[in-house]
């Protein structure tokens, strides 16, 4: 087959799909902005999104963005027909439009888009804290969000979600057009390791069986929690003296808005709680490679997930693969994935005294959460492994 793959940071989620692609021997064409990582033997035709002319009333900016999106992608398409390349199928995300314009240039080609997240005013992530709900301006500003995501529904042959609530959240008269698959992890590559080492900035060495509590995110917010496991912190070390927390992220902002009395959500709660911290057992690494992330999650104990009802992370299926005992918020798509006492522990996103309880049983009891740990290992080899994910990925691309 000839494939084109869009996605504004490609390879993006469909990094294992692609690979297959190409290492079966089709030909792959990815498109994706300039600060696209790229994949290597992949060819990739990049654009520029900071030249984008956007404009129009506020409450368009995000379809005027795909719109922009849509036209420069269109124009890319052209001239790879014009080069004598024809697609068989066309694999997109639809989030910054770049699908918009796909069946102008190629009527007859087969289109089939990843649907992560349907925007809703309350019910959801909007609101989810007490004291944020959606006023107006934040009403109509999901509301025309969601005109992207409701033409690329149309737009489309096929769609995939990856967890069957995100697929419950799109409109009923449009969920028969989506599958739910997830894309993968490598559990081979993420797997447990009882001879595992982490060393931390500072030289300590952390293997497994140390009292070692783990989180992970890209960018260190209240969307994933962040603020709930630190104000938790006190209690935890109280509990128990010895834990040794590492946090892995950064100090941007992937969703929802940056603090507004202080540069970051870390320094925001480290001016709260950090006086009631013993900060040597506190260790913030930033984003790490890759290799490092793997070990850390091989070494630890208890390892904390929280996530506002929303996009489910990697990180935490991934901790699962490496056999970690992954205490997630009881929230949804964490509850399509981890069964309280049978693969993991979940309590209330809001409950922080019921997190420091779980954590100290964890370091305390190890070998009581053993069998939940072999579970999640055993859970996501059978459900989400990359071949699993590969299989049905070709399966929507071919139109099987």
């Amino acid at each position: 087959m000839n494939v084109v793959v869009l996605h504004r940071n490609f390879p993006g989620q469909f990094r294992h799909i692609v690979r297959h692609l190409a290492q079966g021997g089709h030909r792959v064409v990815g498109v994706g902005n300039t600060q696209a990582p790229g994949l290597a033997g992949i060819a990739l035709v990049r654009y520029d999104s900071t030249k984008l002319a956007i404009s129009g009333h506020r409450h368009l900016q995000t379809p005027a963005s795909g719109v922009a999106h849509g036209e420069v992608v269109a124009h890319i398409l052209a001239r790879l027909r014009q080069q004598g390349f024809t697609p068989d199928v066309v694999l997109a995300h639809p989030g910054w439009g770049e699908a918009l314009y796909v069946k102008d240039v190629f009527p007859d080609v087969r289109l089939v888009s990843l649907f992560e997240f349907y925007y809703h005013a309350q019910g959801v992530d909007v609101g989810f804290e007490p004291g944020s709900e959606a006023d107006f301006e934040q009403r109509a500003l999901l509301r025309c969000r969601n005109m992207l995501h409701l033409t690329s529904l149309e737009l489309c042959d096929a769609g995939v979600s990856p967890t069957h609530w995100q697929r419950s959240l799109h409109p009923a008269a449009y969920r028969h057009k989506i599958e739910v698959a997830h894309e993968g992890v490598d559990t081979g590559l993420m797997a447990p390791d009882p001879e595992a080492r982490h060393t931390l900035p500072d030289g300590r060495v952390l293997r497994p069986g140390d009292p070692v509590v783990t989180f992970v995110a890209r960018n260190l917010e209240p969307y994933r929690g962040f603020h709930k496991l630190m104000r938790a912190l006190p209690e935890i070390q109280r509990r128990y003296p010895q834990a040794v927390t590492v946090i892995v992220g950064g100090d941007g902002v992937s969703y929802g808005r940056a603090p507004k009395n202080a540069a970051n959500w870390r320094e925001l709660l480290l001016a709260e709680v950090g006086p009631r911290l013993d900060l040597s057992r506190l260790v913030f690494t930033g984003q790490i490679p890759h290799r490092d992330y793997r070990t850390l999650l091989q070494v630890s104990a208890a390892h904390v997930y929280l996530t506002y009802p929303f996009v489910l992370s990697w990180s935490m299926l991934e901790a699962m693969s490496c056999g970690c005992l992954v205490l997630g918020s009881a929230t949804p798509p964490v509850q399509e994935v981890l069964r309280h006492g049978e693969n993991g522990l979940l309590f209330d996103f809001f409950d922080t005294e019921a997190l420091a309880a779980l954590v100290e049983n964890a370091l305390t009891r190890p070998g009581d959460f053993a069998a939940l740990r072999q579970q999640a290992r055993q859970d996501i080899s059978a459900n989400y492994d990359i071949a699993k994910g590969i299989a049905r990925y070709m399966a929507l691309l071919e139109g099987a």
